[in-house]
């Protein structure tokens, strides 16, 4: 068992005298703060990635990492998968289907992952500018739902509400609200653990929004292609690249969620004041 949390000694200093000039006060106790671990990918004893992240639902993050990556079209197609701690880290160890076997060993590559990397290892403009998945038809929303939406994220986060230093990637469905939520120190990682979950519990993208507490980056709009996604709504405003990516691959992308409101960047047909279930939403 992994704690994503450890309790560290600190000092404080605050302004004990604020009125009256620049008196300061010392305290002293602990403050709770998120683990960063790094997290090594091994696929048939070879490494292909590390990455820097928060060490739960770590199971979650290998699938959906794999899923994300192309490795894999479904959980099936990793044949066992290992949690093995090691000094100063922690190995996802898997092992393919024969199938995929072959194929891995064209694509390896070592990636040092820093904290909120999404792009490491790519070895050319031409990787990093990938076309996304076409996402096409898909149900409608209401705004109140995308309200709702995003204020249900925050109560659920279970390590921020602790730390105040993590990201979240949550699933929402107008019939279910939060299917799932995930954390974690990098954003993509929160993600792709969204991912490896959903595909666990076969839930169709489609169906639902996709809730970002950070920006919106251009992998993450891959990413969200990727699982087939149809809209994404963030509380942080997109970058042009990732407007761009979201608008080719036919996502919906809202931003700047807030209690009162939101921005439609891509897409705005999906936002409806009396939402109705439309075609069933495919990726191309």
């Amino acid at each position: 068992m992994h704690d994503p949390v450890r309790s560290v000694a600190r000092q404080v200093w605050r302004n004990a005298n604020p009125d009256n000039g620049p008196d300061k006060g010392l305290g002293e106790g602990s403050r709770l703060i998120p683990e960063e671990t790094a997290i090594a990918l091994t696929y048939d004893g070879g490494t292909y990635a590390v990455m820097m992240g928060t060490p739960k639902d770590l199971a979650d993050f290998a699938i959906g990492f794999s899923l994300s990556e192309g490795i894999v079209q479904s959980p099936a197609d990793i044949a066992s998968l290992d949690i093995v701690d090691l000094d100063g880290g922690i190995e996802l160890r898997m092992w393919l289907a024969p199938e995929k076997a072959a194929l891995i060993n064209e694509r390896r590559r070592h990636i040092a992952g820093p904290t909120g990397c999404g792009l490491c290892g790519i070895d050319s403009i031409e990787q990093a500018l990938r076309p996304a998945a076409v996402v096409t038809g898909g149900r409608s929303f209401a705004p109140h739902e995308i309200i709702a939406a995003m204020a249900a994220v925050a109560p659920l986060q279970a390590i921020n509400i602790e730390t105040r230093a993590v990201h979240a990637a949550a699933f929402w469905t107008p019939s279910q609200g939060i299917v799932a939520l995930r954390e974690d120190v990098g954003r993509h990682n929160a993600l792709d653990k969204l991912a490896g979950a959903m595909a666990q519990g076969n839930v169709a993208a489609s169906d639902g929004m996709v809730l970002l507490t950070s920006r919106v980056s251009v992998e993450m709009v891959q990413k969200a292609a990727a699982m087939g996604a149809i809209l994404i709504s963030a509380v942080s405003a997109p970058t042009a690249l990732a407007v761009q990516m979201a608008e080719r691959a036919g996502i919906t992308l809202v931003a700047i969620a807030r209690t009162d409101g939101f921005e439609v960047f891509t897409h705005p047909q999906r936002i409806a004041a009396d939402a109705q279930p439309t075609e069933t939403a495919h990726v191309a």
